[in-house]
């Protein structure tokens, strides 16, 4: 086992009020002899992507205990995206990942743990836990809570969370009743399961997988499916395994290992978040990865998943075509097949053995093979220009009906709140391009997701792009530049933009740019929104946050020497 900072708690005579705390949970002394496996439980009534979270904690116990450790069970917080969007409730969503990941580092490193099972679902819960794991390098396996099953009403099909926000702006477009809304919104979220479509959840947990973090098949098995139960109880014995063998989890994650995840990304057409977690990742391994890996990928790699909320299926059907590793196989020309994995096998040997145990699917809807792609490029994509030096992202899998290039007249907004009032009282008009600064990772502080503004966009049909440094749901779609950096508040060029200014979009050249004379923009002065945040986690967060170019990471202290 990795060497823990003060030992164990388990052995000496120094110990002996140690162990009778641990004989007062009802452990024998030869417990104290097995591995102490923590089952990092996110589960909570609060949210439908973890409200069935004990039923698989009930399965990893099962498994650790066959597997010869003993489970202890402790809990993180988990933040809906979906009930957080459009309120101040969204600015603590990105930050939640930093508190996930502390909440872990002192739970293990206080009870000594040997190893840990991280059971999570939603959208920051996933790199948050599996930050966690990196900076205690100790063994680890995640299970993640899986997909719900797709809504259904009437004649809608495949209702996910983001044809709700859509359909709120067909509604103010008139082309949906209250009375047929309400009906939808009693439909569209069937059950347990993280949101049925290609968001930051099913987007983080397939990435897992690619990782080489999870057991294979876990990242597109169904929230309530027997194979999630299975593969929850063999993750339990697996996590024994890891311990015995002492395998780490920077023993599974690397460069190469991560280069595989931007690989599959693409290929997938994933949350444009993902570059945020990954980059996150790296940073807390002290591993080399930046924006123009993912640039590079970009260029390199096809789209080939065709998945809501860009494409036409959800996760269900993407599971039931072989999930992560029938994608893996796919790209196996493009990818390292020799990292480990926490099967304690490559990943080629794993991606050979999950498949072999099912029936070849012909004629697939969702997963397209190398050579015949949605598109030749990347799903997503890295942009440049004088508005972003340090880059942007945009979700090129989830365009839609814009074009990959465009041209308009900045409407800019201080909040996303002002822009959805805008929207809603009809003035964003088509080729707009709508400018929403001071939502960055600092300026937010939290980099707000814009959803409810592009959601309300596309279902209004009004043709208009949206530009910020906040963040996109991974359910958006449209011209949805996000990430701008440096952001407003660190002197962007964002924060100088001025209504009827021309911006360019050009996706095949990764550029965005403001297409207004360098003399006239150094006689503009910003005039940052004034926020008043309160005394609390925000203002620690808004000191500490780094760029979103960099994972908007906290800035590192060292102890001094």
């Amino acid at each position: 086992m990795s060497e823990k900072p003060d030992g164990n708690i388990t052995e000496g005579l120094e110990r002996t009020a140690h162990r009778a705390l641990l004989f007062g949970l009802g452990l024998n002394r030869s417990d104290l002899e097995k591995p102490l496996i923590g089952v990092v439980n996110s589960w909570t009534d609060l949210v439908p992507g973890h409200m069935h979270l004990n039923e698989l904690a009930a399965a990893i116990r099962e498994g650790i205990n066959a597997g010869g450790g003993v489970p202890r069970e402790f809990h993180t917080c988990a933040v809906c995206d979906g009930l957080a969007q459009g309120h101040t409730g969204m600015s603590y969503s990105l930050p939640s990942r930093e508190n996930i990941a502390d909440t872990i580092e002192i739970m293990t490193r206080s009870h000594c743990l040997d190893g840990l099972v991280l059971l999570c679902g939603c959208d920051k819960i996933v790199p948050g836990q599996l930050m966690a794991a990196l900076r205690l390098d100790i063994p680890a396996i995640m299970v993640t809570s899986g997909p719900m099953e797709a809504g259904r009403c009437g004649t809608y099909n495949n209702l996910t969370l983001s044809s709700m926000r859509e359909m709120a702006g067909a509604t103010v477009s008139g082309n949906i009743s209250i009375s047929e809304l309400e009906a939808i919104e009693e439909a569209a979220i069937p059950g347990a399961g993280s949101c049925s479509m290609l968001g930051t959840a099913n987007t983080m947990s397939c990435l897992s997988e690619a990782l080489g973090m999870t057991l294979p098949g876990m990242g597109a098995s169904p929230a309530r499916s027997a194979e999630k139960i299975r593969l929850a109880r063999a993750s339990g014995e697996a996590a024994t395994k890891l311990v015995m063998s002492n395998i780490s989890t920077r023993k599974i994650i690397s460069r190469a290992s991560l280069l595989n995840a931007i690989t599959t990304d693409m290929a997938l057409g994933g949350s444009t978040n993902s570059i945020l977690h990954l980059l996150a990742l790296a940073s807390e391994a002290d591993i080399k990865l930046d924006l123009s890996d993912f640039d590079q990928h970009s260029t390199r790699v096809p789209h080939l998943c065709n998945l809501l909320p860009g494409g036409q299926y959800p996760l269900t059907e993407f599971y039931h075509e072989g999930g992560v590793p029938a994608l893996l196989k796919e790209l196996t020309p493009l990818l390292d097949l020799d990292v480990n994995t926490v099967s304690c096998s490559k990943l080629g040997d794993t991606i050979e053995t999950y498949l072999c145990k099912r029936l070849n699917v012909e004629n697939r809807r969702v997963i397209r093979p190398l050579d015949n792609p949605l598109h030749a490029g990347g799903g997503l994509a890295v942009l440049y220009g004088n508005l972003a030096p340090e880059g942007a992202v945009i979700k090129t899998g989830a365009l839609q009906d814009f074009p990959d290039k465009m041209q308009g007249p900045a409407v800019p907004f201080d909040t996303m709140e002002d822009a959805v009032r805008a929207a809603m009282a009809g003035e964003l008009k088509q080729n707009d391009i709508v400018v929403v600064r001071y939502e960055g990772p600092a300026g937010g502080p939290g980099m707000r997701e814009m959803h409810m503004l592009s959601s309300l966009l596309s279902g209004m049909n009004s043709g208009a792009a949206v530009v910020t440094d906040g963040r996109f749901s991974g359910s958006s779609r449209g011209m949805c530049v996000g990430h701008v950096s440096p952001e407003a508040s660190a002197g962007g060029l964002l924060a100088l933009v001025e209504k009827g200014d021309l911006i360019k979009i050009d996706i095949p050249a990764r550029r965005i740019d403001l297409m207004v004379k360098k003399q006239v923009l150094a006689g503009r002065k910003p005039t940052p929104a004034v926020k008043n945040i309160a005394p609390g986690l925000l203002a620690r967060y808004q000191q500490l946050a780094g760029s979103a170019a960099q994972g908007a990471v906290l800035k590192k202290y060292h102890a001094a020497e």
